[in-house]
């Protein structure tokens, strides 16, 4: 008999991760980007290369965008192509970081003449959304400053405002705007929107089609963001996920690679606070793979989340919410690690083949041929990489 309930089986086959297109590009460090034989070379093999992930996991049905890294000339002859390879285009991440005008700020720039520039890209974001059929436009903003002095930082976060109102107003009725923070990285002394609260201090100034988007990886040290997952899903702005591991920084390595217990303290937190399989609640990988090939890596990540969310639907939340109650302080961490502690990989094996899944979903890839295949078909051309 499964450790796993029914019900968890049943949560367990709802789950959906989106994927990010650059993940299957050429990546690197700030020294050196690593090729790789087969790499794709436009956003249609990106796309054919995440439907292999979905094909042996059943867990990455959609795939994201990156404005302009993914740019075509028709977004519904891409969105056939990916549902012909029985995955659908999801979020739409805009970019306002490579471009030279951009080096003092975009939304936030000092100059008008910039901010519109860069409020245009995000409505031209939005116009690629209605063509690929995506809800979410995705904002991550590079911009702050390096040292004391250099900035108006209050000045900053009134364009900001004003910027992202303009972007919000364009949304159709079913979009949502979801905005990414970051502590540091590249402005060092201060970022425009380093933490959740200034994210959801202005998401919430905007209404109820903006939200936050919370990446694992951008935290500083020691931070407890399983807290953070809480507080925005009961303030109700969590937006969306972007899973992956740190060790330092913004490492963008596979989630769970680092630290496995945080994944499953977070996971936790988003089934206690009704976030597991709540369509208002994205969960998407952001990842760059550098030393590792890039389907299997992703593979990889996929199962660690769906691991970890079935550990995490073995705690017993009556016993907990009893031991807690009582001031039990150890028995209630019993509670807790005893589901942490518990295998469930055998357990998985077994369901995905009652589904029709391969037992082990990353050996089945690897017998498939499929890297091979493609490093042997894609010959010539510029392979994708990071910034392209």
């Amino acid at each position: 008999m499964s450790i796993l309930s029914t019900e968890a089986l049943g949560q367990l086959e709802q789950q959906a991760i989106e994927l990010p297109s650059w993940a299957f590009g050429n990546s690197g460090t700030r020294f050196k980007v690593f090729a790789t034989p087969g790499t794709p070379r436009d956003p249609f093999e990106k796309i054919a290369d995440a439907a292999q992930v979905h094909k042996f996991t059943a867990l990455a049905p959609t795939v994201a965008l990156h404005i302009p890294w993914d740019k075509v000339d028709d977004y519904g002859v891409l969105r056939a192509h990916a549902e012909d390879h029985g995955v659908t285009l999801g979020t739409v991440n805009s970019n306002t970081f490579q471009d030279d005008d951009y080096k003092f700020g975009a939304l936030t720039h000092e100059d008008a003449a910039v901010r519109r520039k860069a409020i245009d890209h995000h409505l031209e974001c939005i116009d690629i959304m209605h063509a690929t059929g995506s809800r979410d436009l995705k904002i991550w903003l590079a911009e702050g400053s390096n040292y004391p002095g250099q900035a108006d930082l209050r000045g900053r976060q009134d364009r900001l405002h004003e910027s992202l109102q303009q972007i919000y107003a364009r949304l159709g009725d079913e979009q949502r705007l979801v905005l990414e923070y970051k502590f540091f990285e590249p402005a060092f002394y201060h970022t425009d929107v380093p933490d959740w609260g200034t994210s959801y201090v202005q998401v919430a100034a905007l209404g109820d089609k903006a939200m936050v988007c919370l990446d694992t990886g951008h935290h500083a040290p020691g931070t407890n963001i399983e807290f953070i997952v809480m507080q925005l899903l009961r303030l109700g702005k969590l937006g969306s996920f972007d899973f992956n591991s740190r060790f330092y920084a913004d490492d963008d390595l596979i989630v769970g690679a680092a630290d496995p217990f945080q994944l499953f303290r977070i996971i936790f937190e988003v089934i206690r606070g009704g976030g597991l399989n709540n369509p208002d609640v994205a969960f998407m990988l952001d990842q760059c793979h550098n030393v590792e090939d890039k389907v299997p890596g992703q593979i990889r990540s996929v199962l660690n989340v769906q691991e970890m969310t079935a550990r995490a639907l073995l705690v017993d939340g009556s016993a907990l919410a009893a031991a807690q109650r009582s001031g039990d302080v150890l028995e209630a961490n019993r509670i807790f690690m005893d589901a942490f502690y518990t295998d469930v990989r055998p357990a998985l094996a077994e369901w995905r083949e009652s589904r029709g899944l391969p037992a082990d979903p990353m050996a089945a890839f690897a017998a498939s041929g499929y890297l091979a295949k493609i490093a042997a078909d894609r010959v010539g051309g510029v392979q994708a990489g990071w910034g392209a």
